[in-house]
């Protein structure tokens, strides 16, 4: 008689063997060098997370990118900046780009205005460049040019309005690619950037009125960035209009300093700042993730008015908006374990996120069930555990619930076992982690998640597994096929393909696919 140990009949679809193992030395699937790049350009921030460095992230998309083709990688930093609202990955790619040769600088030139769309961005770009991090510490002839179309295709307030930050400023990068002024009035902008005598009376409206409000003259608070603001003894008055002129993303940061100031004892200030908050299109412009606005509100000071609470309650349902209603029996599973509780955006010296995976994780799980009350949340770490939650409580009572739980190892099979243990019966598992399960690891051939899924699937063959990953890792419990998709963010675009891959209408291995559908 053969083995019996080693040929044993095994229960459902066949499941492929592993190659490679995950940070904690468990079997794991790995990615293809495509899909690892789309995973590290959705979630990566270059900064330390709980099992790698930043420098560990950086030298693995660097490898990564020396092996794949220039128009895959402008495709993958499009997607990160447009869809995936990430800003030092897209950034990275792009510095990538200059050095792949002529493919690569053509690449390069097609997406720059659409990925550098910002102060902050060109001087992530100009940065990363200089470093020497992607192999040069020139700009060199073709990223100058871009870098001196960008400043020339901007009007005077807009340049000055990017002028907000170091390391390096908006001096040294007009240092660096010395801009050609189109007449006097730039040329006066430029020197003014420089610390240059300049003509006063040449330079943009808004320039004059902040060297003005510097120098005394406090009638009219002007409209410039706040950073340029915060240093300058401002009272009440000042606050309230600084308020009255604020973007979206600086009001929702800023709700606490507004209270402290008196900005909402001000006459219809109060509502000003409510509507704002809830304006879907302001809220579209700025890029939120929907963790940003579940954060404002779970640190508002007491003297926050119960109007803007309720406003930023409005704007996180806006956030969610593209959570789908799904047919169908769902069950979503958040990861709470131990390493889910490093920083969304990793860690770094200096301040970091306050916002944790396990939080994001919650708050997708929170907002699933929000859209569809029949869903069933089992949370998980070392085993699965056990949280009362109401559907009908708002995404935020419900997230913080969820985050408060777990702390455990990490058994991504866990919430499939307990399935399997009710042969129950579902369309669609959500799994939302980081991926680096090993609780459930043994000498065998698979995952433990991969064994509890064939059990699953076989029961409900048409039933779909989404592992959606918040941490830049290349390897996953569950590999891309027909009936599982990995895919990886915390913008709200990520339930965008969840949505479709439940209907159908996108196969599970077909996640790399969207990129490489992007139009340059």
């Amino acid at each position: 008689m053969a083995n019996a140990q080693l040929f044993r009949s095994m229960f459902g679809r066949i499941f492929p063997k592993t190659d490679a193992v995950n940070h904690e030395g468990a079997a794991a699937y790995r990615f293809t060098p495509r899909e690892a790049l789309a995973q590290y350009s959705a979630t990566g921030c270059l900064n330390g997370t709980f099992y790698a460095d930043a420098g560990a992230q950086l030298e693995r998309v660097l490898d990564l990118s020396r092996d794949l083709d220039a128009e895959f990688i402008a495709k993958t930093a499009v997607y990160a900046r447009e869809t995936g609202f990430m800003k030092d990955m897209p950034s990275l790619l792009c510095a990538i780009l200059a050095t792949k040769g002529v493919n690569g600088r053509e690449r390069l030139e097609t997406i720059f205005p659409r990925v550098i769309d910002n102060g902050r961005m060109l001087r992530n770009f100009v940065q990363i460049l200089r470093s020497g991090a992607v192999g040069r510490k020139s700009l060199g002839t073709m990223p100058r040019r871009l870098v001196r179309l960008w400043l020339e295709s901007r009007p005077g307030e807009a340049i000055f309005a990017a002028a907000v930050g170091q390391d390096p400023s908006l001096a040294d990068i007009v240092k660096m690619v010395h801009p050609k002024p189109a007449d006097e009035a730039r040329e006066a902008l430029y020197g003014y950037l420089l610390g240059r005598p300049c003509r006063i009376q040449l330079l943009p409206e808004t320039v004059r009125r902040f060297e003005a409000f510097k120098a005394g003259e406090r009638g009219q608070v002007p409209d410039v960035p706040f950073q340029f603001l915060t240093a300058l003894n401002l009272g009440p008055a000042e606050w309230t209009a600084i308020a009255g002129m604020a973007p979206w993303q600086m009001t929702r940061m800023n709700l606490n300093t507004f209270a402290r100031h008196g900005v909402f004892g001000q006459k219809g200030m109060t509502e000003m700042v409510a509507n704002r908050l809830r304006d879907r299109r302001a809220i579209e412009r700025a890029r939120v993730f929907p963790y940003q606005v579940m954060t404002a509100f779970n640190n508002l000071d007491a003297a926050v008015p119960q109007m803007v609470r309720e406003a930023l309650q409005d704007a996180l349902e806006v956030t969610l908006a593209n959570v789908p209603a799904l047919g169908g029996k769902v069950y979503v599973c958040p990861d709470v374990s131990g390493s889910m509780r490093q920083a969304i955006t990793g860690r770094r010296r200096g301040p970091s996120s306050v916002v944790r995976c396990v939080d994001v994780a919650a708050m997708i799980a929170a907002a699933i069930l929000r859209k569809n009350p029949n869903a069933e949340v089992i949370p998980f770490e070392t085993g699965v555990v056990t949280v009362a939650l109401n559907p009908r409580d708002t995404v935020s009572t419900n997230a913080e619930r969820l985050a408060a739980v777990g702390g455990g190892g990490t058994n991504c099979s866990a919430p499939l076992a307990l399935l399997n243990r009710r042969r129950a019966q579902g369309d669609l598992v959500v799994l939302v982690s980081d991926n680096q399960s090993w609780v459930d690891a043994r000498a065998d051939r698979s995952t433990g998640l991969m064994r509890e899924w064939s059990g699953f699937a076989a029961r409900n063959p048409e039933a779909r597994l989404v592992c959606l990953d918040l941490a830049p890792y290349e390897t996953t419990q569950a590999p891309n096929r027909r009936d599982v998709m990995n895919i990886g963010g915390f913008s709200d675009k990520v339930f965008d393909l969840m949505a479709l891959f439940a209907e159908g209408k996108l196969a599970g291995d077909r996640w790399v696919s969207v990129i490489e559908g992007i139009a340059l």
